[in-house]
């Protein structure tokens, strides 16, 4: 019970941490309202949800499974980007009042520099490398585990020794900063093995599902899915970042809370099976909408040149694309669901098969035992259980 009320309280405090940071830095921000700053405000409501998805899903797992490590993992990644919150508050009221803020104002912004290593690198390392179970797959993979670990330590060193990048202020300075190239050195160091950590325990998660029974299966698929929205939606964040500023930057913290939720689903057993469905309709909707765009696209520019002679507005062929893709999107979404069940979903999409010629068969089968026995045949081979029997009433026969 101790334990549970430990990691609940923890839960809370980076909750407290965030919000009493979030509301020290909104009196303390200037007062205009434009884009930019709600734009900021929607990037601030974001990160609430994501260290609440963290802190409140890694104290769940803890009460029922107290010593389970990646429910820890969750809660100290809630608590590190609260204090990040907490330390950007506390550097920003101490330069409000335009004196020397002090040495504590810069372990602070040193800190905020380095607040990501435990809210983003800790998680992605560890948790992949422990899930499900909270162990390693086998002792050999402790190298691993010291490699990513010895990188995120020595990388927090790297920005403890530097210069502040761009302080809000000069009188702002780091306390700890050295002369010479000791920084350079092991950031380079530090981002080498915390590459090596992510890469062993990418490595480690796909030996264990290749070895795992079904059960844990599903759960690393779970985790699989919240990984490949991040996987997409990084590469987006990095294209359009300059151009979408702080919006692209939300969604990257927007595709981190299905890290944590997923991680619940999975040790939780929350509708475990329903993964695959999950899967089937995201590739199903993804490659939907991205055929729609492309056809809508590329139906505006042909019919862009061909009206040209006709008409300089842009509204007909604009029109004439959105009805053509309207028409087309049943069409396309059915021919695309039985790609994605004959490519992915073997199983499920030969058992619809053998239905279908069951139930064509049924409507010219009159033997009541053929029938019968037809009908064990396509149980056996859609459902594959152990054993199969049919029990008729005798006033049927």
């Amino acid at each position: 019970m101790s334990v549970r009320r430990l990691a609940w309280g923890l839960a809370a405090l980076a909750l407290v941490m965030l919000i009493g940071g979030e509301i020290v830095l909104l009196a303390t921000a200037e007062a205009r309202y434009d884009a930019k700053v709600f734009a900021q405000a929607v990037l601030e409501g974001v990160l609430v949800a994501v260290v609440a998805a963290f802190a409140v899903i890694g104290a769940l797992v803890i009460s029922r499974r107290s010593h389970h490590a990646i429910g820890w993992i969750c809660v100290a990644a809630g608590l590190a980007a609260g204090l990040a919150n907490v330390a950007e508050a506390y550097v920003n009221l101490r330069l409000r009042g335009g004196s020397d803020p002090g040495p504590l104002a810069g372990v602070a912004a040193v800190y905020g520099e380095a607040s990501w290593l435990g809210f983003v690198v800790v998680p992605i390392t560890f948790v992949m490398l422990l899930f499900p179970d909270g162990r390693l797959p086998s002792p050999r993979w402790r190298r691993v585990a010291w490699a990513a670990g010895v990188g995120i330590g020595v990388t927090f060193l790297s920005v403890a020794l530097a210069e502040l990048p761009d302080p809000p202020s000069p009188l702002l300075e780091n306390p700890f900063s050295v002369d010479g190239s000791l920084s350079d050195v092991l950031s380079v160091v530090g981002q080498l093995l915390i590459a090596i950590g992510v890469f062993g325990s990418v490595t480690a998660l796909v030996v264990r599902y290749r070895r795992a029974p079904h059960r844990q299966r599903l759960q690393i698929k779970w985790l699989a899915l919240a990984g490949a929205v991040i996987v997409v939606v990084v590469p987006i964040d990095a294209a359009l970042g300059d151009s979408l500023g702080d919006w692209a930057y939300a969604a990257t913290l927007l595709s981190l809370t299905g890290l944590p939720v997923a991680i619940g689903i999975a040790i939780l057993r929350h509708r475990l099976y329903d993964i695959d469905v999950v899967i089937n309709r995201a590739l199903v909707y993804f490659t939907l909408t991205a055929s729609a765009a492309a056809s809508y696209v590329a139906g505006v520019l042909v019919l862009q040149l061909a009206l040209s002679p006709l008409t300089r507005s842009s509204d007909l062929a604009i029109a004439g694309s959105t009805l053509a893709v309207a028409a087309l999107f049943q069409p396309a979404r059915r021919r695309i669901q039985a790609l994605v069940d004959r490519r992915f979903f073997r199983r499920r999409y030969d058992a619809q098969r053998t239905l279908e010629r069951f139930g064509a068969q049924l409507r010219d089968e009159v033997d009541l035992d053929e029938l019968g026995d037809e009908l064990c045949a396509v149980v056996a081979e859609t459902m594959a259980p152990e054993h199969v029997t049919l029990w008729l009433r005798e006033g049927v026969r």
